[in-house]
């Protein structure tokens, strides 16, 4: 945990692909045109993303639809669990491998030595464990391996041959009743430093294998209130089967299990919200309508690293738009505190910065519907 930080607060998140039961949940039962519609967005995918409802008192983007996740808590880097991941301390970060991309391109979220802040779990490491602490405490969605288990983890080495082997779809243990695990699932909520202690009494590992690394996102400079301000690990994690779910009814009111284009659907025609990294990460994995090819990605490219992305925002005439890196509008030299810059602004139309732009990597939103423009 970097208490240095001056302008951000760092978090974790995971983005929840699960393979479809063969019973219908309560979302999924629709009638009439409602039903005719939709089913083009769902038959193609045979998986479903998780994506869970902040209550509309939240002081962070209130009633929008998001990913598992939050802030890190200092016990995610606490030094107890070593004694938690023994087994796995000698392998490249816990098992996880290291990442090829260069120090000096990694964003520093990933690329901070934690030891000199007087830790001695890995970055990679402690915010996995936050992303599966905050998705045990939001959806109730469990990612941990029980102790006995361990042994059948597939762990990165440095073995080149690595790549060649893909783990199998992510299944969940249900050695624990629900009654135990509600029990834990309230101490955790009540106090992060419970999820240490709730996997020793367990005897059970965080999953944290199963969390393939995705992205890193900044929150942008005058947005969302009175601008609190992340700096976000984002996962991937693939399961065999849709578990059960429950929200936490405090900071998460509702829950949706949905392919990723009837999101997309959902929030172009006005029937929920999302947020830009949400949107922009459902537009990628629309790409991948099987599940099995969504891991495979998911798994090579997790040793690659990733781009820290700071959205800039641009108001034209007609628009508004969030702009990436790559982007021909994309400013040579950004703030990454954020402290200056803040919106960009055009009086030109939609039509005119698609046209006069080389490279497009933007999100426009023209009210509706919401579209995304890549030329990278």
């Amino acid at each position: 945990m970097n208490t240095a930080l001056k302008h951000w607060r760092e978090a974790a998140t995971v983005i929840l692909a699960a393979g479809l039961r063969h019973t219908p949940n309560a979302d999924s039962l629709k009638t009439g045109l409602e039903k005719v519609t939709n089913i083009a967005h769902r038959s193609s995918f045979d998986y479903r993303v998780l994506l869970l409802k902040r209550s509309g008192n939240s002081g962070f983007m209130p009633n929008a639809y998001v990913f598992p996740g939050g802030l890190v808590d200092a016990s995610d880097f606490s030094s107890e669990w070593q004694e938690i991941f023994k087994s796995f301390t000698k392998a490249p970060n816990y098992g996880i491998g290291i990442v090829k991309q260069p120090p000096e391109t990694r964003p520093p979220i990933f690329a901070t030595d934690r030891a000199k802040l007087g830790s001695p779990i890995p970055g990679d490491v402690a915010f996995r464990i936050c992303a599966v602490r905050e998705t045990f405490e939001e959806s109730g969605v469990l990612l941990v391996v029980p102790k006995q288990e361990e042994s059948g983890i597939w762990v990165h080495t440095d073995d080149a041959c690595d790549s060649d082997t893909q783990p199998t779809l992510t299944r969940l243990s249900g050695l624990w009743d629900k009654d135990v695990l509600s029990k834990w699932r309230s101490l955790v909520i009540g106090d992060s430093a419970n999820f240490l202690k709730m996997c020793k009494e367990l005897q059970c590992l965080p999953n944290i294998w199963a969390l393939h690394e995705w992205g890193n996102w900044l929150t942008p400079i005058g947005l969302y209130g009175k601008q609190r301000r992340y700096d976000t690990a984002f996962y991937i994690c693939c399961l065999n089967d849709t578990p059960h779910t429950l929200e936490d009814e405090k900071e998460i009111v509702h829950f949706k299990w949905s392919t990723p284009s009837e999101v997309l659907h959902s929030y172009k025609s006005k029937e929920m919200w999302i947020a830009p990294p949400q949107f922009y990460d459902l537009g990628r994995i629309c790409q991948f309508p099987a599940l099995k090819d969504l891991h495979r990605f998911a798994w090579k490219r997790s040793l690659e690293g990733c781009e820290q992305w700071l959205p800039v925002h641009l108001k034209a005439s007609d628009c508004f738009a969030n702009i990436l890196p790559g982007d021909a509008l994309y400013p040579e030299n950004v703030d990454p505190s954020g402290t200056t810059g803040g919106v960009m602004k055009t009086e030109k139309s939609l039509e005119e910065l698609q046209r006069d732009s080389a490279n497009l990597h933007r999100m426009v939103d023209v009210d509706n519907p919401s579209k995304y423009h890549s030329k990278l």
